[in-house]
């Protein structure tokens, strides 16, 4: 389940998180905005992305806690290390990060960040990932890049299970699967449909063998708008679950057929409980 902390009251979120975490979900994930999205009203009510996480963490006791993806020009990578092992320890273990470029013009510029072109982002983004990452499971980290600059930070404690997954987590064809190949444990793909979803793990599956990776070490997982019922998509209805139990069923089925390992399904308010219900009951059993 991929479940924005957006438009949700905390005891909605609360409710959602631990219906997920009772209900046999492997996996929940919170987004990272300053703005609910789409940006209907900025009025409209969005949580933050490490505390919505944290949250998570100490309200379930069995999901994979995550976020897809926090975005790498909000915090330097040594707060969100810092961040990311706290909410690890206290999920005792349970953790993953994904880290992204981000894109939402308006939060980045009406909070003060500018707003970079996409390649200066996925420049900044790839040193996030390289600083992350060493941090995480290096004794002490020094780098000198273009954005970051540390000397000798040690990050302590380090996380439970000694290596906290990281996912890289985005759409593109050309740089997102080598960002993936090099510096990630795990490759997300959000609203794509089976064949592009296919494309993807392709690519990435050739940037690993050309830098002599296996690329069965990066774990892949595909968020999909989730839309049983009536309700009309408001992102990609090729990359969503739209009407019956059984279209469902069969959808994911042309997903199962990609090789792609993990499927979220991405929850956006308001929640329609009874198809979530039915999800539940209906769906999942015929996946492991």
């Amino acid at each position: 389940m991929h479940a924005g902390p957006q438009d949700l009251s905390v005891d909605e979120l609360t409710h959602l998180w631990r219906t997920a975490d009772e209900s046999g979900f492997h996996w929940v994930s919170v987004w990272d905005h300053f703005y609910a999205n789409p940006l209907v009203d900025r009025r409209n009510p969005c949580f933050e992305g490490v505390a919505a996480m944290s949250a998570l963490a100490t309200l379930t006791r069995n999901v994979q806690v995550g976020c897809l993806v926090f975005c790498a020009l909000f915090r330097t990578p040594g707060l969100l290390a810092k961040a990311a092992v706290t909410i690890d320890h206290l999920s005792g273990g349970r953790a993953q990060i994904g880290i992204g470029a981000g894109w939402l013009e308006e939060e980045f510029r009406e909070f003060g960040y500018g707003f970079p072109p996409l390649g200066r982002r996925l420049d900044q983004l790839e040193e996030a990932l390289a600083v992350t990452r060493s941090l995480l499971r290096d004794d002490e980290t020094t780098f000198h890049g273009k954005y970051y600059q540390l000397d000798g930070a040690v990050c302590a404690p380090k996380p439970v299970n000694t290596e906290l997954p990281i996912w890289v987590g985005g759409r593109g064809k050309e740089r997102t699967p080598v960002l993936a190949a090099r510096y990630a444990d795990g490759f997300n793909m959000p609203y794509l449909p089976p064949d592009s979803v296919r494309d993807r793990l392709l690519r990435v599956a050739a940037e690993c063998e050309a830098l002599g990776r296996d690329p069965a070490e990066i774990e892949s997982s595909v968020n999909v708008g989730f839309y049983l019922g009536d309700r009309t998509p408001d992102v990609n209805p090729q990359g969503s679950l739209v009407g019956s139990a059984g279209q469902a069923v069969d959808r994911i089925g042309d997903y199962v057929d990609t090789g792609v390992q993990g499927l979220n399904i991405a929850l956006r308010p308001p929640v329609d409980w009874e198809a979530l219900q039915r999800f539940i009951e209906e769906v999942m059993p015929h996946f492991d």
